[in-house]
């Protein structure tokens, strides 16, 4: 028997560690190369670790809501064939560097660390899994190994649909198609007695995460209600970015009436021609890296007491989930991207964000924000900045204003579509006169739009 170890992979550049939310397979419990073995989260997204071998899994050296920095052994599995060492294997990361092994010793027994403390609320025992609802294929991850079960079965897609799922996010696992596939060859029985939350067989190590549990009413109607991992995260990351930045805001306010004049007359045509809707975000994203570009010492990060001067332009968009919480993908090397590129970009990202499809890879490396406050109805915002950049721009809700504009026959009065924009900055190293240079040049190239510009 030949063993290998189960490695916790690098989900990313920035990514040291990983918390534990559930262990889907046991110890003695066999296993398939690409079979989801545990489900783990970083403070990016969450994840599936398959298993990288057939086998059977020998020892778990981590308990469920472990936070275990990257590189460190997981678990043993043992395959058929002969063995003169141990062998060790990673999951398929994000990194070209391979991950540092620790000595086996080192996990037997882990010390709990400060990050594992605080993280002993994050994921919480669960109650018995109830049935999951019809989903879209649009909406859903499935696996290489569930995907060839269900071709090697006749399962179509519809069916798969339908099928509930135990993963994480209500994803459908090996014991989940096994338990469809029986019920299948027993349809008089299912008919008889259709199966209920409580009647379905769940496996003991598959959990998915419930809203979380309210405490005592504290005085009349109010309750404490327990921040979700990700909000957590984000409540550090806010904290950590005031405490470390300086922050300053400026604003402007653009006439972007000759952009809506135009997207209103090319929306149409453009679903049609590219098969997706036009939206602002991206004739926004194309201003800032034109500005940028005239000012490359906003494309920054503060290290110690050095900038570094960031070679590419890779702007975030701050993009709100259906739970509430935000994220920020990012377009990488966006003033290469013609406008349908940043609109493809901007599309595609919105939509793996909505479905918690989002990458590691989606996520990281950005070197500026964007984030559009005005979709939630709001003229301006004081945006904080997404660490270790050095600068946010908010864009607010367009608006209908009048405005006095200067023609060649003397100042007029018109009816003018306005936003403000504003630019938070870190004071260290971007001062007022560079921040509202470069807030203003977004400004400018907004305005400059040009009415006959084709798709």
């Amino acid at each position: 028997m030949a063993r290998v170890e189960l490695i916790m992979p690098k989900m990313g550049e920035s990514i040291i560690e990983a918390t534990i939310l559930n262990w889907v397979k046991s110890v003695g419990d066999t296993v398939e190369e690409d079979e989801t073995v545990l489900e783990i989260a970083t403070d990016k997204v969450d994840s599936e670790i398959p298993s990288p071998v057939d086998g059977k899994i020998t020892e778990i050296l981590f308990e469920k809501d472990a936070v275990v920095p990257v590189g460190q052994v997981i678990a043993i599995l043992e395959t058929e064939g002969e063995s003169s060492s141990d062998t060790a294997t990673e999951v398929p990361n994000n990194d070209p560097k391979p991950a540092t092994q620790a000595p086996p010793t080192a996990v037997q027994d882990p010390v709990p660390t400060p990050a594992a403390v605080v993280s002993e609320t994050v994921a919480q025992a669960v109650n018995t899994v109830a049935t999951s609802p019809v989903v879209s294929s649009q909406e859903r991850f499935y696996s290489p190994l569930v995907k060839s079960i269900a071709r090697a079965e006749g399962i179509s897609q519809e069916q798969l649909d339908k099928i509930p799922g135990t993963g994480a996010n209500g994803r459908v696992n090996k014991n989940d198609i096994k338990a469809y596939l029986a019920n299948k060859s027993k349809p008089t029985e299912a008919k008889s007695t259709p199966p209920t939350p409580q009647q379905t067989p769940v496996p003991t190590t598959a959990a998915t995460p419930v809203t979380p549990k309210a405490a005592a009413s504290v005085s009349g109607g109010d309750e404490l209600i327990e921040m979700d991992r990700m909000r957590k995260l984000i409540a550090n990351h806010m904290v950590m970015s005031k405490q470390t930045s300086p922050h300053v805001t400026s604003f402007v306010e653009v006439d972007v009436t000759n952009i809506v004049n135009w997207r209103n007359k090319v929306k149409k045509p453009y679903l049609e021609k590219y098969g997706e809707k036009l939206t602002y975000t991206p004739i926004f994203m194309e201003a800032v890296a034109k500005a940028i570009t005239d000012f490359p010492l906003i494309n920054v990060s503060v290290e110690g007491d050095h900038i570094r001067v960031k070679k590419d332009i890779n702007i975030g968009m701050a993009t709100a989930l259906p739970s509430g919480n935000l994220i920020v993908p990012v377009i990488k090397n966006a003033n290469h991207l013609s406008l349908n590129g940043l609109a493809s970009s901007v599309n595609s990202l919105a939509q793996k964000a909505r479905t918690n499809k989002l990458k590691p890879d989606d996520i990281q490396g950005g070197s500026f924000t964007l984030t559009n406050v005005g979709t939630f109805g709001n003229l301006m915002g004081t945006p904080i900045i997404n660490q270790p950049q050095v600068a946010i721009m908010a864009v607010g809700a367009i608006k209908k204003k009048p405005a006095v504009l200067e023609t060649e026959y003397g100042d007029v009065i018109a009816i003018r579509h306005l936003m403000f924009c504003s630019l938070s900055y870190d004071h260290r190293v971007v001062d007022g006169f560079l921040g509202g240079s470069f807030l203003r040049k977004v400004g400018d190239y907004l305005e400059a739009f040009d009415l006959n510009r084709t798709i």
